[in-house]
Formats: C-alpha cells, sequence, structure tokens
C-alpha cells in the first residue's frame, strides 16, 4: 500500500465533489492562529487528511476549539439535549439504576462520562442518585481534554476543586453530598473497576478519514490550499493512503467516513467491561452504515462548511454504529441502536413530564419544560436523528437471555423518581 503523498504534485488530483467547496467568508474576520498552524503544516508536509485536520482544529493545545472556547449552551455554537431537558439525564439515570440492579447492583459503582460537556447531564444523574440513597456507593470520573468545560463542569457539580499535576486525574472535586469526582485526559487514565460508562455526543466528534472510491480504486480526501493560498479546499490523493485499509468497512459506499480512533476507544471500553465488569451508553448522531457524507460544522447554532474560517466552529460527523459493533462484537453485546425518542418513550419519559408539569409554579415554567421535551422528542428535532446504543461483556449473553435489555423492573425506580423535582 502506498504512502500518503507529501509532495505539491498532489494539487493536480480530482476536486471532491461536495456542497460546500471553498470557504467564502474571509478568514481575516476572525483569528487566524488555527489557520495560520493548517497553512505551515499544508506547505511543508502537503494536503492534511481530514482527520488530521479535525484533530488540530478541535484539540490544538494553542489554538483548538475545544481547549480554548466555552462552545455549548445558548451563547456557543451549539446546545445538546442534557443543556435543553433534565428530563434525559434522569431517564439515563433510571437506566443506568436498572442495569446495574439486574447485575447484582456491585459496589462500589464507577460512572465515567466521555466528554461531559457543561456537566448538566451528570448533575440530573446524581440527582437521581441522590433521591434513591445510592449516592454514597458510587465515584464519577469525567474524561475531559478541554480546561474550559472542566472548569464549568467543576463549578456546576463541586463545591471546591483541586488541579494535580502528577496524578492520572488532572483534577477532583467533590458533590455536596460528598460524591467525589475525577477528571482525566484519556479514557485510559480511568480506574479499572466495575463501571458504567455514558458517551453523550462524545463519538461524532472524534476525527474522521473520508474515503472515495474512484476509477482506480479506493482513494482518500484530503484538505489543501487553494492557488491563492487564502482558503481551503478538498482535494483527492493522487494514490491509496494508509486510511484506504479502512475500504473494507465502506459497506456498499463509494463514498464514506471512518473514525479509527472511535474503534481504538471502543476497544479499550470492551476490555475494561470484560475484566473488570460494567455496561456502556452511547447517545449520539448516527447511523447503520448507510450515510456518506456527514461531514459538517456549527457556528452560532448554524450549519456551516466546515473548513471556513477553522477553529471559529465545531466539527463533527455522525457516528457509523455498524462499525462500532462490528470493531468489538467478539467481546461486547450491543443492543441497537434505537433512536432517542424510542428509548426515552420505553423508559416511560411521558409520566415523568406530568410530574414535572404539575410541580411547575407558572406557564412559563411549564412552556420551558414541554419546549424542551418537545425538542429532545419529536421526530423533526432530536427524536430521531441521535440513536442509542448499549453495550455490554459478551459473557453476559446467556444472562440476557432470561433477563433481557429492556425497561421492565424500573418500576420501582420511576416511583421513587416521580417525586423528584
Amino acid at each position: 500500500m502506498m504512502a500518503l503523498q507529501s509532495c505539491r504534485k498532489i494539487i493536480n488530483t480530482v476536486l471532491v465533489e461536495r456542497k460546500h467547496f471553498f470557504s467564502y467568508i474571509p478568514l481575516n474576520k476572525y483569528d487566524e492562529t488555527c489557520f495560520n498552524l493548517l497553512k505551515s503544516r499544508i506547505k511543508f508536509s502537503g494536503p492534511l487528511t481530514v482527520y488530521d485536520y479535525m484533530k488540530e482544529v478541535l484539540t490544538n493545545p494553542v489554538s483548538g476549539y475545544y481547549v480554548t472556547k466555552n462552545s455549548i449552551g445558548k451563547q456557543g455554537d451549539f446546545i445538546t439535549s442534557p443543556e435543553i431537558s433534565q428530563l434525559l439525564g434522569e431517564m439515563v439515570a433510571l437506566w443506568t439504576l436498572n442495569e446495574w440492579t439486574k447485575l447484582g447492583s456491585p459496589k462500589p459503582l464507577q460512572l465515567v462520562e466521555l466528554g461531559p460537556g457543561k456537566g448538566s447531564m451528570m448533575h440530573d444523574i446524581l440527582r437521581v442518585y441522590k433521591r434513591l440513597k445510592l449516592d454514597e456507593s458510587i465515584s464519577v470520573h469525567f474524561v475531559e481534554v478541554s480546561d474550559e468545560l472542566s472548569k464549568v463542569q467543576g463549578n456546576k457539580l463541586c463545591t471546591s476543586v483541586l488541579k494535580h499535576n502528577n496524578k492520572t486525574y488532572y483534577q477532583e472535586g467533590r458533590t455536596e453530598n460528598n460524591v467525589p469526582i475525577f477528571w482525566h485526559k484519556a479514557i485510559q487514565d480511568v480506574p479499572k473497576t466495575f463501571t458504567c460508562i455514558l458517551a453523550h455526543e462524545f463519538f461524532d466528534a472524534l476525527p474522521v478519514h473520508i474515503l472515495k472510491q474512484t476509477v482506480d480504486g479506493w482513494r482518500e480526501v484530503l484538505i489543501d490550499l487553494t492557488e491563492c493560498g487564502t482558503k481551503l479546499c478538498y482535494v483527492i490523493s493522487s494514490g491509496p493512503t494508509p486510511a484506504c485499509v479502512f475500504s473494507k468497512y465502506s459497506n456498499g459506499r463509494e463514498y464514506f467516513e471512518i473514525s479509527p480512533q472511535s474503534g481504538l476507544i471502543l476497544e479499550h471500553i470492551a476490555c475494561m467491561l470484560e475484566e473488570h465488569g460494567g455496561f456502556a451508553l452511547i447517545v449520539d448522531y448516527g447511523h447503520n452504515g448507510e450515510k456518506k457524507d456527514t461531514f459538517r460544522g456549527f457556528r452560532n447554532h448554524k450549519l456551516v462548511d466546515p473548513l471556513e474560517a477553522p477553529g471559529s466552529s465545531d466539527l463533527t460527523a455522525d457516528v457509523d454504529f455498524t462499525f462500532l459493533k462490528n470493531v468489538t462484537n467478539d467481546k461486547l453485546l450491543s443492543f441497537g441502536p434505537v433512536s432517542q425518542r424510542s428509548f426515552l418513550k420505553q423508559l416511560h419519559i411521558d409520566i415523568r413530564l406530568q410530574v414535572l408539569l404539575k410541580s411547575c409554579k407558572n406557564e412559563k415554567e411549564k412552556n420551558d419544560i414541554l419546549s424542551g421535551y418537545h425538542m429532545i422528542m419529536d421526530t423533526d428535532k432530536m427524536g430521531e436523528c441521535f440513536k442509542v446504543m448499549s453495550l455490554f461483556p459478551v459473557v453476559l449473553k446467556e444472562f440476557f437471555n432470561d433477563f433481557p435489555v429492556d425497561t421492565p423492573g424500573l418500576k420501582r425506580l420511576r416511583n421513587c423518581c416521580d417525586s423528584c423535582s
């Protein structure tokens, strides 16, 4: 397999057919630090893979979008389901408690969240655990690369936080109920014990390679400078690249995205759950291997060209759940994906909604709760485009023949939570 061509001859390659081909907004309207870094890399070693582009733009320690910006919420570039409605976090809490109870409630329970945003979902989960008097049995571990967001999470969840330089965690704190919370840069640093792993809108932000089948075979979509050198554009590699080995996951598509990092993280999760026990829940934009071109950017809650003003917008690509399942099907049982709407309906979210509405003090509170409910549930909003998949160690296969992964058994937990406002 030929190595990635690094010389400038690649400029003569075929351009990729996409709706947004060039960046149309002048870069001098934005902080050019990120663009200048990209420009230098391209001039030195040739066009970048989309994978390297996303990694540089999102996580560069100097100019990375996630490292330097607090981008979540109404004032940011995007808003997540936990920021919209407490109902999502509460339903996820009920699901985790049901599965934990089914497996014998081993203690202590370690709650791990990958990319926890502003900490809103964990805040709602811990409120349910507190109501059920289970918060003494748990610890929380966040996998978070953003120092900015870790501050926000600490302020939201903890009475105080401490910073560390010589531990596997760089920040720690405790909630008002004394639940310990630890912050890690990588999932490999999380302690190995019985674990519930949660990933909400985490995998869609991991970098992807984009592959295209041509008359000459599989080629990779790369990112280059335009002739004037002030904008970025897509090109096709002149020959196969190392990433073309992933063409076996094309699932019949002639153009598709693949995230090797997602596969590596899933493999680590599989080893954790196989060796130490536990389960995982993934909630994300996604599909079952049928979508082709989903790489996009978000700025001020609007869809933008991902090559436009790099560093000023969030970059994302839909999660290929079929790929995730195939990577670890020898170690993990996977259930789903199902739509977020279906998942929450099966957890009887409507019962909890009515309890919240009855506790409202005025019409504004009712309208806010209903608005949030419809945003996460309606088919033309987040209800269908978000998918949910659960993962368990394959050793539990026979166990689940008698105790399926579903919602029966939630009645006791739900009744306890119904009075929680």
